[in-house]
């Protein structure tokens, strides 16, 4: 994983650069749907980690969010990029944004790395290794008590559309717990539940590659993702619960009460 390593890390840090450069300035923006953003950095972000992945790693297959799905040459490898997770942020100057690489192999997630460009901030881990930021290990909290604990969470591009199932969970999580964050950055949320600055994490609607690589993160520190409900859970799943473990039963009561 070596060689992987490497080619991730220098390709997520100049993506990152190219994004640090023109946070807070006028950028061309389109609309996927009615609150869906895109903006000129996205497209930037993601031409430098596929053209660089593709380079190392030919017969690997990639699912990128803006450009989707590009063929290999038969490898059973799978690289989920984001490359730039919080674009609505990034839009309005909003200091919450982030990269996510998550390399998938047979079927499972072996590897991830999420970069916050703005405060040079990078999550990585490996399957089995245990997950780091910036190189030094990092673990969950180990809040106990629903009351102490910090949430965040997330909604749909469509919740105007869709707003119903929403707002019950939001406040009961409310109501039970410290206190609770909407950030807009999935990835990073679930990195900052990895480090123990926050509790618990969930949300609905997510894409695989918003998951991906927090998902490896939040795990290999020692925390839990499931369903609402408690059950495995699936990069292609629509609902998902992260916690530092020892909240989750409780977190989960709450979700489907």
């Amino acid at each position: 994983m070596e060689k992987t390593r490497a080619v991730v890390r220098e390709t997520v840090l100049e993506a990152g650069e190219a994004i640090r450069r023109k946070f807070g300035k006028r950028v061309e923006i389109d609309f996927k749907g009615a609150i869906d953003l895109v903006t000129e950095v996205d497209r930037r972000s993601e031409e430098i980690i596929v053209s660089a992945l593709r380079k190392a790693f030919p017969r690997d297959d990639i699912l990128a969010e803006e450009g989707g799905s590009r063929k290999g040459g038969g490898s059973d490898r799978i690289w989920l990029v984001d490359p730039l997770d919080g674009t609505t942020n990034f839009a309005h100057g909003y200091p919450f944004i982030s990269i996510s690489v998550a390399l998938e192999a047979a079927g499972e997630i072996r590897y991830g790395v999420v970069y916050d460009p703005l405060r040079d901030e990078y999550f990585e881990a490996e399957k089995g290794e245990g997950s780091s930021l910036n190189g030094r290990p990092i673990r969950v909290s180990e809040a106990d008590d629903l009351r102490a604990c910090l949430f965040s969470t997330g909604f749909p591009y469509d919740i105007q559309e869709h707003p119903e199932g929403h707002m019950e969970p939001l406040v009961r999580i409310l109501m039970a717990s410290q206190g609770i964050r909407r950030d807009g950055s999935a990835a990073l949320d679930l990195c900052y539940v990895a480090c123990g600055r926050f509790d618990g994490f969930y949300e609905r609607k997510l894409a695989p590659w918003d998951t991906a690589a927090g998902v490896r993160i939040g795990e290999e520190a020692g925390g839990k993702v499931t369903s609402f409900g408690g059950g495995a859970y699936s990069i292609h799943d629509k609902e998902i619960l992260a916690t530092n473990g020892r909240i989750h039963e409780a977190a989960v009561k709450i979700l489907t009460a």
